[in-house]
């Protein structure tokens, strides 16, 4: 066989969005270029062209709300043990494929291979640690309440229903873990807007939500520009919350005057110095609802005891 014969050319691949458990590529079909971020230059340092991302239209918003609320019944409704199987699952296939996100991470953030890779297993621990709050974190902010009369009064945390996430633009992977894991590890269901610089690394997330039990539209990813698809999403009637921690203060500002016409729960920007820190309970707290029931708790006996 000749030398020519051998050489083949690599299989290229193409990457596209993740809305209700489907990989479409963009409605519009529109894309941008996506580079390699260079170490040596800096934050501005722009490197080799490693693909061509799509850019997400407003359809594409509305299409993965439709999947997110399609989904939330489902999600909500299942038992936070599951929930927490899956996402632990979710940890598993990202172990599995680790050698190709330390790639995708060091190319986005400019990073060395070895720190590429600690960001990575940073990512899938913290999948590990939220998949173990599933079931935790009804008992840390419920409760029964003490009341003057023969009543059982209870507290339970319920899920906000679809949220919006507006995703760090610098962490293009922990960051993004960071910001989805609480989401839907409390039942909700969501909407991502990838970095818009380094959106590589979400879009592979896709395909590893895709394999990872996870019911489809339970996440949804979508790349393209923040002030283009933000503004539509945060002011959409079936969309309940909306995280902004990758919105810049001009564009956080018009979010909010947006969410407020139909009562979303904003989550403000708030500064994140290193993603690796322990992320406590508060962006799990963010997105869920307390219900509060009252129940009488019986009749008197005779003898003066009561259920």
């Amino acid at each position: 066989m000749s030398e020519k014969s051998e050489q083949r050319l690599s299989v290229f691949k193409t990457y596209k969005l993740y809305i209700g458990g489907k990989f479409p590529r963009s409605e519009s079909g529109r894309v941008y270029e996506v580079t390699a971020k260079t170490s040596a230059a800096g934050a501005a340092g722009k490197g080799k062209w490693l693909a061509n991302a799509p850019l997400s239209s407003r359809k594409d918003a509305r299409d993965a709300v439709v999947a997110a609320r399609k989904a939330f019944g489902g999600w909500s409704g299942a038992t936070a043990y599951n929930r927490g199987q899956i996402l632990y699952r979710i940890a598993e296939m990202l172990e599995g494929r680790r050698e190709q996100f330390v790639r995708e991470v060091g190319e986005a953030e400019g990073l060395s291979k070895s720190k590429a890779a600690a960001v990575v297993d940073a990512a899938i621990d913290r999948w590990v640690w939220y998949a173990g709050w599933t079931d935790k974190i009804g008992q840390i902010v419920g409760g029964a309440n003490p009341v003057a009369g023969p009543f059982f009064n209870l507290s339970t945390p319920e899920p906000t229903g679809v949220v919006t996430v507006v995703a760090p633009q610098d962490s293009s992977f922990l960051g993004l873990v960071s910001v989805i894991a609480p989401v839907i590890a409390t039942g909700n269901t969501a909407v991502v807007i990838a970095s818009e610089r380094a959106p590589l690394p979400a879009l592979s997330l896709g395909e590893v939500l895709a394999t990872s039990d996870l019911p489809g539209g339970v996440v949804n990813i979508l790349s393209g520009k923040a002030g283009e698809m933000g503004p539509h999403l945060a002011s959409h009637q079936d969309v309940n919350a909306i995280d902004l921690a990758g919105a810049d203060a001009a564009l956080a500002k018009e979010l909010e005057i947006a969410a407020a016409d139909n009562l979303k729960r904003v989550l403000r920007p708030q500064p994140v110095d290193d993603w690796n820190a322990d992320p406590g309970t508060s962006r799990m707290t963010a997105f869920l609802e307390t219900k509060t029931v009252w129940h009488p708790t019986g009749s008197l006996g005779a003898g003066g005891s009561s259920y």
